[in-house]
């Protein structure tokens, strides 16, 4: 071997080495987003689904185009040209974009705030194409929220402090049609703060058909009490102050209307008994609004039927579903185009399945299994083919699948085990498939509804090539047990792994009954952090304990009337399992969740003193009386009725036990679980003399982000753990 040859292997030799050695930083993910994927922004289909327009920023400037979904180019038209965002001469910075029925016209959303999880206000304007022509939807009162084209493109409607407006395009009036709605007393169609966040709903109205009606829902909140945020801000700090139902404690008074556009005449429609309107939904094709509505246990569902087609209006409830625990709600509905069927999903013989409901009470199961339908994505009327997500594989897995409203021809459409996400098209003839497993980012591709891939959108490439410089540890799927229960579990290990020495363990749990985290997906920043945690020495373990998701309704239903008592065994019970393998070191265990995962490693480092040394609760449910009622008594039932159930699950009152370190974490403006929680948890330590860690960022919510946060927070996270671990 010559020098020269010599001198340039050793260069490959040592390239080689450097560029799967780099080391992970928390800056690197929370800083620089040196780890951040790409997607397919924009993609929005066109009525007749087999084109789709996308917003597009060029150099800082806007335009709305037009793309055929096949095409090979990215050949485009353009719908709305830069020079149009103009309004009296100022430049307009669009952040979305919704078009009317027949998609002449377009509803442009501008300086776009966000108010809770769900719920925004903007400043609207209407785009007419045909004339290019832009217009305010209303100076007078902005900003709007939930604005929406009626379906015949002559009115627009939207809600403005707490009332429903609707312009007529033709003649530029607008009118006001409900007139109490006032802030912490009445809202007119969008929802209070627990609907948002517990029922996903925040458009509490909708047109009919005809556009001659509009269905909605008033909550009178009157007597909710109310919760105040400070926020810390001037020299003074500012108060929030919104009404926020604690578990036990009333209600919105919440009522269904229906409002005579033309004249503006209000008609009440009689729901019977009920606490909950959890959905409000009109037929595509003919007027009939279909309401549900749910007792204060959650656990009577009934479906009524509105119907205007006639003269005179009619209602009746023509479906009822009962459980001994409670009914699950989500937006797994469809009504179809005869405006009779209706196609939902259920829990009723023991997985969740699509069923066929008629308005005559008729109910016929469609999709039979021990696994769960996880989401309903549509049909496509002209084949009566259903398409859906489904864990059949595993609860740990998604599929894409269609199958015939007849319950044959069941197929399955992605054929890679990991996770798949589909969008479909307007009528469901292409869809947008994202797919990754737990060690690959995801790939995105167009496919035909029969699952054939027509093209690669984005494969990630860019960040494949960034993660081929560091030394990552797969992530293992591994089995763990509490008593006769098996359990779903991940664990990833340190690189040069050796099976004879010993290692900490860093659990990261969830445990709640609305998601799992033992799922074969990409996960993102989060997973870069825990190869973060496997570089610095670390075994880092998660476990799906009894009540959560994708095993059929009796396990997720374990919990009823005792949240955190199951699942805090179970990660007890885990730690002892890891405590007795040959490579684990059983005095180093620890335990971070945040949410949920921040009561479950709160309950963990008390009730579990002798197995967790550690445990960091982010924004920790430390009470249950402190939380929202309609999730709260959805698993409790209230404390009155379930004072037991309450007590010997709350981490407050076992702080005694406390041996370990313990660091709490909160948001001062979490509007979702509130900052009283870790205070009391604060009250109970110091009661019992013990000593912790705690920080509150100031301002931040339940998300705990915006500018140099998670930077700080995650960085604050790893010091901990290196120090106490």
């Amino acid at each position: 071997m010559t020098y020269k040859t010599l001198a340039l292997s050793l260069i490959i030799f040592l390239t080689t080495q450097y560029s799967n050695s780099q080391e992970i930083t928390v800056e690197k993910i929370w800083k620089q987003y040196e780890f951040s994927g790409s997607g397919v922004a924009g993609f929005k289909s066109m009525k007749d689904g087999f084109h789709y327009t996308k917003l597009t920023k060029i150099e800082g400037k806007q335009l709305i185009t037009k793309h055929e979904i096949t095409a090979s180019s990215d050949q485009s038209e353009v719908l709305i040209s830069t020079e149009k965002l103009v309004y009296k001469n100022t430049p307009i910075v669009v952040d979305d974009y919704f078009f009317n029925d027949d998609e002449s016209k377009v509803l442009l959303t501008t300086q776009t705030i966000g108010i809770y999880r769900h719920s925004y206000s903007a400043v609207y304007y209407l785009y007419d194409i045909k004339s290019s022509t832009i217009q305010s939807l209303d100076e007078e009162h902005q900003p709007q929220t939930l604005a929406e084209y009626s379906p015949d493109g002559l009115k627009v409607s939207y809600i403005y402090k707490n009332n429903l407006f609707v312009k007529d395009l033709n003649s530029g009036k607008v009118t006001k049609l409900t007139i109490d709605g006032k802030r912490n007393k009445i809202i007119n169609g969008t929802t209070d703060w627990v609907y948002e966040e517990e029922f996903a709903i925040t458009k509490a109205y909708g047109w009919s058909p005809d556009s001659k009606y509009i269905g909605f829902l008033r909550f009178d909140e009157k007597n909710v009490k109310e919760f105040n945020l400070t926020y810390y801000n001037e020299l003074y700090p500012d108060l929030y102050t919104f009404k926020y139902p604690k578990a036990g404690e009333e209600n919105s008074k919440v009522t269904a209307h229906i409002i005579t556009v033309k004249n503006g005449k209000i008609a009440n429609i009689d729901l019977g008994d009920y606490e909950y309107v959890p959905r409000i939904q009109w037929s595509g094709t003919s007027n009939k609004l279909i309401i549900q509505t749910l007792n204060r246990h959650q656990n009577n569902l009934k479906y009524h039927l509105i119907d205007l087609s006639a003269k005179k209006m009619t209602t009746k409830v023509f479906f009822e579903e009962k459980s001994d625990t409670y009914v699950e709600i989500d937006n797994n509905l469809l009504i179809l185009k005869d405006g009779n069927t209706i196609l939902r999903t259920s829990e009723k013989d023991g997985f969740n399945h699509i069923y066929k409901l008629t308005f005559d009470g008729a109910n016929t199961q469609i999709t039979k299994g021990n696994w769960d339908v996880i989401e309903f994505y549509g049909i496509d009327e002209s084949t009566n083919s259903i398409y859906y997500s489904a864990a059949e594989k595993s609860p740990i897995y998604k599929g894409i699948y269609k199958i015939n409203i007849d319950a044959t021809a069941k197929t399955a459409l992605s054929l890679e085990t990991g996770t798949n996400n589909a969008e479909f098209t307007n009528g469901m003839k292409y869809f947008v498939k994202t797919y990754s497993n737990a060690n690959t980012p995801s790939v995105i591709t167009l496919c035909s509804n029969d699952g054939k891939e027509i093209s690669v959108l984005e494969n990630n490439s860019k960040l494949k090539g960034v993660l081929s410089n560091y030394k990552l540890s797969p992530k293992e799927f591994v089995k763990f047990h509490s008593g006769d229960t098996e359990l779903n579990g991940w664990m990833i290990k340190p690189a040069n792994f050796d099976p004879s020495k010993k290692y900490p363990v860093f659990m990261t749990v969830y445990g709640g009954p609305g998601s799992n985290t033992v799922k074969d997906s990409w996960g993102g920043a989060d997973f870069i952090y825990h190869q973060l945690l496997a570089q610095k020495g670390y075994i880092v373990v998660s476990v799906d304990p009894r009540g959560t998701m994708y095993r059929g309704a009796t396990f997720k239903k374990l919990t009823y009337l005792q949240l955190g008592k199951l699942e805090t065994e179970d990660f007890i019970n885990v730690a002892k399992e890891l405590q007795a393998m040959s490579f684990v070191d059983p005095a180093r265990i620890g335990i971070q969740g945040w949410s949920y995962g921040g009561f479950m490693s709160s309950l963990a480092i008390t009730k579990g003193a002798d197995q967790f040394k550690m445990a960091i609760a982010v924004a920790p449910v430390t009470n249950w009386r402190y939380y929202d009622n309609i999730y709260t008594e959805r698993f409790m039932r209230t404390p009155k009725e379930n004072e037991k159930g309450y007590d010997d699950n709350s981490p407050i009152n076992f702080v005694n036990l406390l041996k370990g370190n313990y660091l709490l974490i909160h948001g001062s403006g979490d509007d979702n679980v509130h900052y009283q929680n870790t205070m009391e948890m604060v009250n109970a330590i110091v009661k019992e003399d013990k000593q912790f860690d705690l920080f509150i960022y100031p301002n931040k919510n339940h998300g705990i982000h915006g500018g140099n946060t998670r930077n700080h927070l995650f960085n604050m996270m790893l010091t901990f753990t290196l120090e106490n671990l």
